[in-house]
């Protein structure tokens, strides 16, 4: 991928994650089970990549953390910065690229990223400088979403409808695959350990909650936008595939998905 396709698709990323912000009081619980999962402690200096509106930052800070965060889009940074307030704790956000993390060699204790890192387009480049950055000793910790569940079979089915990515762009739900994990940790960490856990989000129906990804998931409201204006019959098609999909993954008005959770030591 040459320069200028390369800073353009992290342009339109930027632009693609400014309507997440909803979606925190979702990810908010997983958070917790991450921070716990990575056993971060007090006095522990800790890196949270992709962080979205900073809500497993935040939970490391209460638990007495030193914590930094980091994320591509700067109205989630802002976001960020104004739950650490209502928190009442001090962390530092900062908008960045995980591919080029601004932060010295072996800073941290823990580095963790709660479904973020996995979108960096190119996971050699995200993943050395997410184990750059920490301490030999330290802990890796990120929860990803496994290709053959819900979220990954989510991803391919709206790429079906959607313009290709550019070429060398790798699909971010390879980074639930166990094995793709190892390949891309290597030599450079032991000890890994995964666990799965679960998510929900409540609806009234797979309706009611397409509609809700449609607004707050911008690639797929942009989507939606260009097949409303060219192809009608096919955003339908698109509509009913959805909500056909969240069917299979719903009961008692809640959409369940299943996420894994790596953790590993770096040598």
């Amino acid at each position: 991928m040459d320069t200028a396709t390369l800073t353009q698709f992290k342009e339109n990323q930027k632009e693609s994650w400014s309507s997440f912000t909803p979606l925190e009081m979702f990810t908010t619980p997983p958070a917790a089970q991450l921070v716990k999962h990575a056993g971060v402690h007090a006095g522990q200096r800790v890196l949270d990549v992709a962080c979205g509106t900073g809500v497993v930052a935040i939970t490391a800070a209460r638990s007495g953390a030193k914590v930094s965060g980091l994320d591509l889009t700067p109205p989630l940074v802002e976001q960020a910065r104004e739950n650490a307030q209502l928190a009442g704790v001090d962390v530092d956000f900062r908008q960045g690229d995980v591919e080029e993390l601004p932060y010295d060699v072996r800073t941290f204790d823990v580095v963790l990223s709660q479904f973020g890192h996995m979108f960096a387009p190119r996971p050699d480049v995200a993943i050395s400088e997410m184990l750059r950055v920490l301490k030999p000793g330290g802990t890796i910790a990120f929860s990803t979403w496994p290709p053959e569940l819900f979220v990954g079979r989510f991803v391919v089915l709206v790429g079906r409808y959607a313009p290709p990515p550019p070429a060398g762009v790798v699909p971010p739900p390879l980074w639930g695959d166990p094995n793709v994990i190892r390949e891309r940790l290597g030599a450079a960490v032991r000890d890994i350990v995964f666990d799965r856990d679960r998510m929900f989000i409540p609806f009234l129906s797979p309706a009611h909650c397409r509609g809700f990804f449609e607004r707050t998931l911008r690639p797929l409201g942009k989507l939606v936008e260009a097949l409303a204006a060219s192809d009608p019959a096919r955003l339908a098609d698109l509509r009913r595939d959805i909500e056909a999909l969240m069917s299979e993954y719903s009961r008692d008005n809640l959409l369940r998905q299943d996420y894994l959770i790596t953790r590993a030591t770096r040598v």
